[in-house]
């Protein structure tokens, strides 16, 4: 049975559905856990027109307590999270959301490069017609690099994003990921493999292969999720991807509760 620890709600503006319908989909997987990991609220409002605003925490705590109430029937364990933005000098306002609740988990993700740069917006892709796609790469690591190297977060969500509309520089890959994933193993940090990718443009998870590969080398923990924007995303692909982590050298995942992680055996092993 599988942890799904990424999943939104539509207080983020770009999800649907009802936590009964969250919870039903999640029930249906056959998961052990649903986490719900929504965009968190930035500073300097309004920041961009995907995610919770300040004001929506009292709502989206509601959101979790009908999915406790509903999960609670099927005996299926809900966790709490918020999915947060990674920004040069963000590092106060982290700590003023890990201080809002307990979660139970952080996720750490880049979407930004840049002042205020979406790269992975299919509605901005001006973004790419302007830019270096070697230098966009270089950006994005080196800020991932610096998330992970901050110890803030318990999941490093969807390495490698920036290749969501197929862009890579050429040459050999590692350059980029080694300095992340020895960040990651310095700090503890658990990596996910996000299978959305599958859903998008590059028609890959994320992170790729090698990067799992890597990870598994270097006892890196791992977590496997959806981040489902529609119930019927939630434990999408996990048959799938249990496989494709297995065959990295993977034989555990990751389940968070109070910020603590445990292992399990990896479904199937």
């Amino acid at each position: 049975m599988y942890c799904d620890y990424h999943t939104h709600t539509p207080l983020c503006l770009h999800a649907s559905g009802t936590p009964q319908e969250y919870v039903q989909a999640a029930v249906r997987a056959g998961l052990r856990e649903y986490g719900i990991s929504d965009h968190a609220p930035m500073p300097g409002e309004p920041f961009d027109d995907w995610r919770m605003k300040q004001a929506d925490m009292p709502a989206y705590l509601d959101w979790l307590t009908e999915a406790r109430e509903c999960a609670a029937l099927h005996g299926l364990t809900v966790r709490s999270a918020l999915e947060c933005d990674w920004f040069p000098g963000i590092e106060p306002w982290i700590e003023h959301l890990q201080g809002l609740h307990a979660w139970d988990y952080l996720i750490g993700s880049v979407h930004y490069l840049g002042e205020k740069e979406e790269f992975d917006n299919p509605h901005r892709m001006d973004f790419w017609h302007r830019t270096d796609v070697e230098d966009a790469w270089e950006q994005y690591w080196e800020r991932f690099r610096n998330m992970a190297a901050s110890g803030m977060f318990h999941i490093m969500g969807h390495a490698d994003l920036i290749k969501k509309f197929g862009f890579r520089p050429s040459g050999d890959l590692r350059r980029y990921y080694e300095p992340s994933l020895e960040a990651m193993r310095e700090t503890g940090a658990c990596l996910e493999l996000n299978t959305a990718g599958w859903h998008n443009k590059c028609g890959e998870q994320y992170p790729d292969g090698q990067f799992l590969k890597m990870a598994a080398e270097a006892g890196i923990p791992l977590t496997i999720s959806s981040d489902a924007h529609r119930p019927e995303d939630v434990g999408r692909d996990f048959k799938r991807a249990g496989e494709l982590a297995r065959q990295a050298g993977f034989r555990h995942l990751a389940s968070f509760q109070g910020g603590r992680m445990k292992l399990f055996p990896l479904p199937g092993i």
